[in-house]
């Protein structure tokens, strides 16, 4: 199946998933998420919640990493370089919807992608070799090239993986998790 039909069938997928479905499932996932081996780090990036996609609700692991005192880093797109500006969450950020329905830091203290430690990644589907198909515009594939080299990349799905093999290009970057209400998928060797 190609990324365009992919993203179609998982669109419709979440769109038809009642919202008490979504948090027991968005729950199960942070729950899930627990037993990686991740928790030694000290900079994770977290993806805001768009409402509108219904995607993964990620207020359940803010509150994992706050309880572990972590370091939270959000992200501001700019749809004109399709590129993403990165911010410490703190106590005082504020945060402001977009006009897509992403949930972003008005300001702050900026973090460079370098720094990243954890990044969570969204996304629409995903294959057993870690391949997975965003919303199509290269955001995190960007972002993930500038991380460094050992930087630990986790997708969070509501649904299993994919058997069929995704296609992807030289640009894409593969996860080396994917933590679903079911199981926790890894790729990395």
């Amino acid at each position: 199946m190609n990324k365009k039909d992919l993203r179609l069938k998982y669109k419709n997928l979440r769109q038809v998933m009642l919202p008490e479905e979504a948090d027991e499932k968005s729950l199960a996932i942070a729950n899930k998420s627990l037993e990686l081996d991740i928790w030694d780090k000290t900079y994770f990036h977290l993806f805001l919640t768009m409402e509108n996609q219904k995607e993964v609700h990620t207020d359940f692991i803010l509150n994992i990493l706050a309880g572990k005192d972590k370091e939270v880093i959000v992200s501001r797109s700019d749809f004109e370089s399709y590129k993403m500006v990165h911010y410490l969450l703190t106590d005082n950020t504020k945060l402001v919807v977009n006009q897509y329905g992403i949930p972003e830091p008005v300001d702050g203290i900026e973090v460079p992608s370098n720094k990243m430690d954890v990044v969570f990644v969204p996304l629409l589907a995903f294959d057993n070799n870690g391949h997975r198909v965003g919303y199509g515009k290269g955001f995190y594939d960007r972002f993930l090239n500038e991380c460094k080299p050992d930087v630990t990349k986790v997708g969070l799905s509501f649904f299993e993986a994919e058997d069929e093999a995704i296609e992807h290009n030289d640009t894409d970057v593969a996860l080396d998790y994917c933590v679903t209400p079911l199981r926790v998928y890894k790729f990395m060797g």
